[in-house]
């Protein structure tokens, strides 16, 4: 019986869109996280008759035919690019991209890599580096007798040092944009590698080529809506529900079958 295995691949692609939205929960508070959405697409149909065909000798044709479908599959899980809240820390080497854009930072292995987490820390030699300690394009330092770090919103660092009244630029973030954004390869920790599908990134200084600009003492917030994700978790739990009762059904018809004397 081919519903057996068409609800089948019905539980297993619910239970798929139940994985994306745990994910989407676990990663609630995330900082600069965008929620995740599972799609899927019909499979292939059984073409018992097809449309068109022609059913009689006066060249009837069928309007319909019969095609059966054998089931679901799951199409993509996409990133929902979307600019979340900032939410104000204070701290000087905290950075929120307002708008389209992400901060470059370079691998041990020196591939680019990118992220939307403008957590950024200083290590011992006072070069700006992610939480995980990654260097952050294009590799400021900040000296050790900075009494105060300023971030405009264009990127260009200013510190401030004992006896000087004007501050001293140490350096410009730049950001890369992508022509789909979707495209790009999460390796974790808050981190995306350039795909061929996103296309190369366009690296340019913060408000330009329509790109974003920083505010520092801000992080943004995940984009996650957990309302929104509660009630698409109801809706899978209930679609994994009704294709388990179709299994039921299914073996009930079996078994009737088997006890025909």
């Amino acid at each position: 019986m081919k519903s057996l295995h068409i609800a089948a691949t019905g539980m297993s692609a619910q239970q798929m869109r139940v994985d994306t939205i745990a994910n989407n929960l676990a990663n609630m508070n995330t900082t600069g996280y965008n929620a995740r959405r599972a799609d899927f697409a019909d499979l292939h149909y059984q073409q018992l008759a097809r449309p068109g065909a022609i059913s009689a000798a006066d060249g009837t044709v069928l309007p319909t035919g019969v095609q059966l479908g054998l089931g679901v599959r799951p199409s993509s899980v996409s990133m929902q690019v979307q600019q979340g809240a900032s939410a104000e820390t204070g701290g000087d080497l905290d950075l929120a991209i307002e708008g389209r854009g992400w901060l470059e930072v370079t691998l041990p292995d020196g591939t680019p890599a990118f992220t939307r987490d403008g957590g950024l820390k200083r290590t011992g030699d006072g070069l700006i580096v992610t939480s995980d300690g990654y260097e952050v394009a294009p590799g400021i330092v900040i000296p050790n007798d900075v009494r105060a770090i300023s971030i405009n919103a264009q990127g260009d660092v200013f510190g401030y040092f004992a006896g000087q009244v004007q501050p001293q630029q140490l350096g410009q973030f730049t950001l890369a944009g992508f022509a789909n954004e979707k495209g790009l390869e999460a390796m974790g920790s808050n981190l995306f590698l350039e795909t061929e599908a996103s296309g190369p990134a366009n690296v340019a200084a913060p408000g330009t080529e329509g790109l974003g600009t920083l505010r520092q003492g801000y992080l943004e917030e995940s984009s996650v809506d957990p309302v929104r994700e509660l009630t698409e978790l109801i809706k899978a739990q209930r679609g994994y529900e009704l294709n388990s009762k179709v299994i039921t059904a299914a073996d009930q018809m079996m078994a009737a079958t088997t006890q025909v004397r």
